[in-house]
């Protein structure tokens, strides 16, 4: 009976049968995860040493870098090897692992992005307060902010999830998830459920209506100033916007895909859906800065010209 109510793996049913063709998916996607820590580390690097970047709005575009290698290594490391596999088998342990990493990384993106915008309503709407109100202290408090709160918070419904005796342990999806495996309990889900929708509230609305709250405030500021002001405006802010959008997209799909009847879609298409959210951002985020942000290109450009010359 032990065995049956807390299974001890899990089963990944997503992947299917993709035959011959799963040596092709497994060298593409090994080259999209080298890429996405290739791209992530030269914006960590960058910023890291040059001391004109050690400015707030870099500080936090350093740790959405930090964040997609922590997310994309929670995710790829898995998703490789099952690749591979004929089976499909996660451990219990491994699966709620998994489950809480790429959480706390989806958590942390929303957080992060939320004092960015934070950040940005300050330098726009109120100037000549921003060196008081943004400083070296209350940056340091903004990002202990962004990574404390979702540690807590998740580790409570991953926690709770946990202690679940379930009915089964097939999980529609390409990695463990916390809603597929609430569905297959054998027991009310009710404190779950309350617990899983305050979390939600707190870790994804709030940030994401703060957010929309803050770019508000900028587009009425922008109406009554010139069009000089409006254009480095855009600027500075559009890289903010891109990754914020991109990121609601892929979000809004995998929570989407997690409430829908999977056997009523597209396999292809179901799979494609699932992968956006843990794929996208983190190739997304460094190549939509390093290329908006001519601070960042310009010390990119100086670091390797001086490796040129530097080589004998």
């Amino acid at each position: 009976m032990e065995n049956y109510t807390y299974p001890p793996y899990f089963n990944l049913t997503m992947f299917g049968n993709i035959g011959n063709y799963r040596y092709p998916a497994f060298v593409l996607c090994l080259l999209l995860y080298a890429c996405i820590i290739s791209a992530n580390l030269v914006i960590i690097v960058v910023i890291s040493r040059e001391k004109t970047l050690h400015e707030p709005m870099y500080i936090f575009v350093m740790c959405l870098s930090i964040n997609s290698l922590y997310g994309s290594a929670g995710f790829f490391f898995r998703f490789l090897r099952d690749l591979l596999s004929d089976t499909h088998l996660i451990p219990r342990s491994a699966c709620f692992l998994q489950i809480y990493v790429i959480y706390t990384y989806a958590s942390y993106e929303l957080t992060i992005l939320g004092i960015m915008a934070y950040d940005r309503y300050v330098a726009v709407c109120q100037p000549l307060h921003y060196h008081i109100k943004i400083t070296s202290k209350m940056v340091s408090k903004l990002i202990a902010f962004a990574y404390v709160y979702p540690v807590f918070s998740l580790a409570a419904c991953v926690y709770l999830s946990s202690r679940l005796p379930l009915c089964g342990n097939t999980i529609p999806k390409v990695f463990c998830a916390t809603w597929p495996v609430v569905k297959l309990s054998c027991v009310s889900i009710v404190i779950n459920d309350l617990v899983g929708r305050f979390v939600s509230i707190s870790t994804v609305f709030l940030p994401l209506a703060f957010v929309l709250y803050t770019y508000v405030r900028i587009i009425l500021l922008c109406r009554k100033r010139s069009s000089k002001f409006r254009s480095k405006v855009i600027q500075n802010c559009l890289p903010h916007i891109i990754t914020f959008v991109n990121y609601s997209i892929t979000a809004f799909c995998d929570v989407a895909l997690s409430r829908i009847d999977l056997e009523n879609l597209n396999p292809f298409l179901a799979v494609i859906l699932s992968l956006e959210f843990v794929m996208i951002p983190p190739i997304v985020n460094p190549v939509v800065y390093g290329l908006k942000l001519p601070e960042i290109r310009k010390c990119l450009s100086r670091m390797l010209s001086c490796s040129k010359h530097d080589r004998p």
